[in-house]
């Protein structure tokens, strides 16, 4: 019995020296002390052992056991830190090389437009004005003379939340907005840009969409004024070679009315797919403020006049990256949106 317990005592030494992971020194433990061990089989044969000899093998076995259990440790501690400080090498920063810079991001498309759109109007003496996108009938439609049976509501597809309260299908609501918040005999001057609601979704129509609104009302304000104003504003967005040409047109609230159209930017005016050969591109709608409109809110037209206009910023934006199709801008794919 003596010998065996010896002869265990080796085994696990010369097997520990060899060990090169945690997961041997584990297997040698589960070999000599686990329950099917083997120095556990001798720990179950004492009984067949006399009475004289049964302490004395005993105090071997339990002596051999703590000095393997020691043995395991020792060897478990020197593997770990091993491991340790490969892990630490492996890990290891060079401080002196150069960092990684962090991805920034950048402005939207559409918002890189409608800044370059304001700025020009800022320049022109324009002040910025936002209203609720969420709005009442009585502003979206009434203020701007559109009675509840005009054939002119037709041509927006609404989207309404009550009978009376519906998602704005125009930035022109800020127009009533804007005049009845101001005194009749002080100027106005403002731009409104916003996004507006309507059930459109295609190539070129998104039901979000984004507009710029503008308004003037002040004593003598001619159109003349406002062909003078647009034509600097669009030469300044398309470049100074731009040519413009106005239609007239039709708006509830504008009298007289007019759709502007600019020399195509793709051929110069030449004529190609994009402007179907004419050579033209439409760009905005605009007008004199319907006297109704100024009575509605507040003013004489008799004493004052005005003008407005509204365009599309996905539009001014289309035209001026050449980009053929409305849902790029809000299908958030990187490879189209890193090109700004």
């Amino acid at each position: 019995m003596k010998e065996k317990i010896e002869a265990i005592k080796a085994a696990v030494r010369d097997q520990i020296n060899k060990t090169e992971a945690l997961q041997d020194v584990q297997d040698i433990r589960v070999k000599y002390l686990g329950k099917k061990g083997e120095l556990t089989a001798v720990m179950k044969e004492l009984g067949k052992l006399s009475k004289e000899e049964r302490p004395a093998v005993g105090q071997l076995v339990n002596t051999a056991r703590a000095k393997i259990e020691a043995a395991l440790a020792d060897r478990m501690e020197e593997l770990k830190q091993h491991e340790m400080e490969q892990k630490i090498q492996s890990e290891k920063i060079d401080i002196t090389l150069p960092g990684r810079k962090p991805v920034l991001g950048h402005m939207h498309p559409l918002h890189l437009t409608r800044r370059c759109m304001e700025n020009a109007f800022l320049k022109m003496g324009f002040s910025i004005a936002e209203g609720p996108e969420i709005e009442d009938d009585y502003y979206n439609f009434q203020c701007l003379n559109f009675p509840d049976d005009h054939p002119a509501r037709d041509m927006q597809d609404s989207m309404y939340i009550t009978d009376k309260i519906l998602l704005r299908t125009h930035t022109s609501p800020m127009q009533a907005r804007t005049l009845q918040a101001h005194n009749p005999n002080e100027p106005v001057k403002v731009i409104v840009p916003g996004k507006v609601y309507r059930w459109d979704y295609d190539a070129t129509h998104s039901p979000v969409f984004h507009q710029m609104e503008g308004l003037i009302v002040d004593k003598g304000i001619r159109f003349s004024d406002l062909k003078g104003m647009l034509e600097d504003f669009l030469r300044e967005i398309f470049g100074p070679k731009t040519k413009v040409r106005f239609r007239a047109s039709f708006f509830p609230f504008t009298e007289p009315s007019a759709e502007v159209d600019i020399s195509c930017v793709m051929c110069g005016g030449k004529g190609c797919r994009v402007c179907s050969h004419t050579g033209w591109l439409e760009i905005l709608g605009c007008g004199m403020v319907h006297p109704n409109v100024l009575r509605l809110n507040g003013y004489d037209p008799d004493k004052v006049s005005g003008f407005a206009f509204g365009m599309g910023v996905e539009r001014i934006a289309m035209l001026k990256y050449g980009i053929d199709d409305l849902r790029l801008f809000y299908e958030d794919d990187m490879r189209f949106l890193n090109q700004f």
